[in-house]
């Protein structure tokens, strides 16, 4: 199974604090049948001021330190962005990571607040189309604006959105709204993937082979591989493309 939403990397975010902590996590990731990773550290200009020059080295130390302990998981870099004012300029300097590069686009991990889906939102989404770059909604189940009306997620899905359900909210590790929300988007067909958007060993550990079990009961195995592995496979064996020189963002 891959990976393409997790926080690996060590003391860049949220995530693991250390090394010791981020070598524990990505064991814990390969037991449970993870063999691909994107590493996703949050960027978030004014509290995550992620970029290359400093994820670049985290990754190759956290892959120096799995190669010294024979950890059997292959990393790449990604990043989960936060919606913010600053996004289309960080695109168009080319300091985003972006997760892959499927049917045209590349592929960006976008986040919105937990607690809505933000006015400009609708202004930036079509910008990000005509430009190529495709939003992979992180975590929508989590998304208050989403569990109170689910038509916001089919509005995100019209709109050329992925999205992305996290595996810990089928299996009800945010709640029971969290919980019916990504099982109605399952239902509905409006999820592109699962990841685990894991944090740690203990609120946050990898449980992808659980959200596998549960989607083969509730659907089928193939539906399990396409969510766990395939699709995710696109974004992870392909490579992003060039940002080109855009226009004033809206």
């Amino acid at each position: 199974m891959i990976d393409v939403h997790c926080h690996l990397l060590p003391g860049v975010d949220d995530g693991p604090a250390d090394l010791d902590a981020a070598l524990a996590l990505v064991k814990a990731s390969a037991s449970n049948g993870i063999s691909h990773a994107i590493c996703t550290p949050h960027i978030y200009p004014g509290r995550w001021d992620n970029g290359y020059a400093n994820l670049q080295p985290a990754l190759q130390q956290l892959r120096q330190a799995m190669a010294a302990a024979n950890v059997p998981l292959q990393l790449k870099l990604g990043a989960e962005v936060r919606v913010c004012d600053q996004l289309p300029q960080l695109i168009q300097a080319g300091r985003i990571p972006m997760l892959g590069h499927v049917n045209g686009y590349d592929i960006l991990l976008l986040e919105m607040p937990d607690h809505q889906i933000p006015a400009g939102l609708w202004q930036l989404i079509p910008w990000l189309m005509r430009h190529k770059v495709r939003p992979l909604i992180a975590h929508p189940e989590r998304n208050k604006a989403v569990m109170s009306d689910i038509s916001q997620a089919q509005r995100l899905h019209r709109a050329g959105c992925w999205l992305q359900v996290t595996t810990g909210a089928v299996l009800g590790s945010f709640g029971s709204r969290a919980q019916a929300t990504a099982q109605q988007l399952l239902d509905d067909d409006l999820v592109y993937l699962l990841a685990t958007d894991t944090h740690n060993l203990k609120a946050r550990q990898p449980n992808m082979a659980q959200a596998h079990q549960w989607l083969s009961r509730r659907f089928d195995s193939g539906y399990a591989d396409m969510l766990t592995h395939d699709h995710p496979a696109l974004l992870y064996h392909s490579t992003p493309q060039s940002i080109p020189t855009l226009e004033d963002a809206p």
